[in-house]
Formats: C-alpha cells, structure tokens, sequence
C-alpha cells in the first residue's frame, strides 16, 4: 500500500490523475466518472460539502426520483455512492492552487498538498443574499434564490422578487408561469436589467413594481407570510402579503482561487468550451463555477460527467497512465 508523506502527497510527491475541487452535483458526478475508469481520483468536498443544493428543500426535476427528494439527501446519496467507487474524499477546504506548471498542486486550508496530472474544478457559486435575519430563518421554507428550482412550489400563490437586473426579470416572468401575482421590489425607479428583459417585465399583467423600496423584513414563522418593505424616498412601510420570496440580486462564482491563471467572464465564471476545458490544458470546469445561465443540478452533472471523460481522453493523449 502506498504511504502518503507529510504533506498528503503520493510516495515521493507522485501526482494524482485527477484531482476534484467541489462536492455538488457536478463534483460528485466528476468523481464517479473518474472512478469508474481507474483514474482514482481524490475529491476535496470543502468542510461544508454539497454546495446549493444543501439549502434546497424539495428536488422534483432531478431524474430517476419518482418522489421529491431534498437537497440534502441527493448530495449524501451522490456521496455515499463516491464512497462505494472508492472515490478518496477529503472534507477540507482547498485554499491555495498552482496551475502554472504540471503536475498542477492545491493546497488546503490544513496544508494537505496534492499534485494533478488533470484538475476539475467545480467549487460552484453562491446566490448573493440580503443578509437579513429572517431570510435565514426562512430560508427552504419559502424562501429561495432559484425560481426554476421552487417556483412549481407556487402554483395560484402570490410571490415577491427582490432585485432589478436581468437575473430578477428572468425570475419574476418565468415565476408568471405559477404564480397568480408576482411582486418585483427594486431599490431604484428604473430596472438595470436589459432593455428586452425589462419591456417583458413592464408589459406582464401578473408583475406589479414596488419602485424604490427596499425589504425590511421577510414576515412568518414557518413559511413565508409576507414581506415588509420600506421606501428609500418617502421612508414609508408597507406589508406585502405573499407565499414565497426569491431573491434574485445576482450569484458570485467560487473562482477567486483562479484569478490570474485561468481565463474568466467579467463576472467571474471560468471560461470553459462546450468540453469543459479552460484556458490551461488539463484543467477542467463544470457546474455554476462555469455555467452563469442554467445553475441546475442536472446540468452541473452533465458537466461533472464531461469533465470527467475529458480527463480521461487528456491523460490518455498525454500517456498518463492510471
């Protein structure tokens, strides 16, 4: 059996065929892809593995599940199946990465060093919150940052959006779908999203605007009753009854690890073709770290499942051998 030195490292520093950063749909498919073809790779899931999909309540369009099934019990389920592949799977935060030369080598937050002849990146993004206490509070439980994940939750049910780009009117419209009334609340009197995507806002007789206000207070005790909002002009208070509240002010990709070795959009999402590669050969990107327009677990999976296989094909054509 191969011992490990110091620093977590193969015997004499020897580099991993695959190394995972990310433990969400997208890194766990990478990992069984991987395993699945003798690569084995090493998976940093981070201290809070499961990324998004820990805050979700209920998955419905996840396919293969006849019944819904929570966020929480799809990652453990991908995780327990990572296990029985005999995926290695380190629950540490990955805080350094040098991508200038091969073998790559990341680091962690508890100076575990490993080398990668092939590295997938799939740290995902975070959906930006308001911060407000009952927001936490009520989070899964009417609350969400995904109208197309939760918004068949709302069918005949009154809603309120808050944000005012082109993330909150995609949201809002596509909420129209269920929703009998859509609420969209922006801090300003004009919407910052795209001229099109603003008109449709504007033109649907489901969205009222409540201009220049700001949320105060999101309202019940076990789901979502209503929303206080408070106007920046007049500094009057009004309660909005609703069902639901999604907040829609935008996702910050997890690639600051990246900046300055691998190419990024002006919002920080890794730039990856349609095979998932980056602008380092032998570097790989799937999920919401890459993908700032689908954000569905499926979707980081089929990635996760791309990576994968490119990483098989790059060690084949450079005669890495598992």
């Amino acid at each position: 059996m191969d011992k490990k030195n110091a620093n977590g490292n193969g015997p004499s520093g020897e580099a991993r065929k695959v190394v995972i950063i990310g433990s969400g749909s997208a890194g766990y498919t990478a990992a069984i892809y991987a395993a699945r073809a003798n690569l084995n790779p090493i998976l940093f899931s981070g201290v809070s593995r499961g990324g998004q999909l820990m805050i979700t309540s209920d998955v419905e369009n996840f396919p293969g599940f006849a019944n819904p099934i929570t966020g929480p019990d799809l990652m453990e389920a991908m995780h327990k199946q990572c296990e029985r592949l005999g995926v290695e799977i380190v629950n540490q935060d990955v805080s350094k990465a040098d991508l200038s030369r091969r073998p790559f080598r990341v680091e962690t937050t508890e100076k575990r060093a490993e080398l990668a002849e092939t590295l997938i990146i799939a740290t995902g993004a975070k959906a930006k919150w308001l911060g407000i206490p009952s927001e936490k509070k009520l989070m899964g439980h009417g609350v969400s940052a995904c109208a197309t994940c939760d918004g068949f939750f709302f069918k005949t049910k009154v809603v309120a959006v808050v944000g005012g780009g082109d993330t909150a009117a995609e949201e809002s419209t596509f909420l129209t779908k269920f929703a009998s009334k859509v609420y969209l609340i922006h801090r300003r009197g004009e919407l910052r999203a795209s001229k099109i995507m603003a008109e449709r806002v504007l033109k649907n007789p489901k969205i009222e605007m409540v201009w220049d206000s700001a949320v105060e207070e999101i309202l019940g005790t076990d789901t979502v009753a209503g929303v206080r909002v408070k106007n920046l002009k007049t500094g009057a208070e009004r309660t909005i009854d609703c069902q639901g509240f999604f907040v829609a002010i935008g996702h910050e990709p997890a690639s600051k690890l990246f900046q300055g070795q691998l190419e990024l959009d002006p919002n920080g999402y890794i730039k990856a073709d349609d095979r998932t590669r980056t602008s380092v050969e032998g570097v790989f990107a799937a999920g919401d770290v890459m993908d700032s327009q689908y954000r569905q677990a499926i979707t980081a999976a089929g990635a996760g499942c791309k990576a994968a296989l490119e990483a098989e094909r790059y060690l084949a054509h450079h005669a890495v051998h598992a």
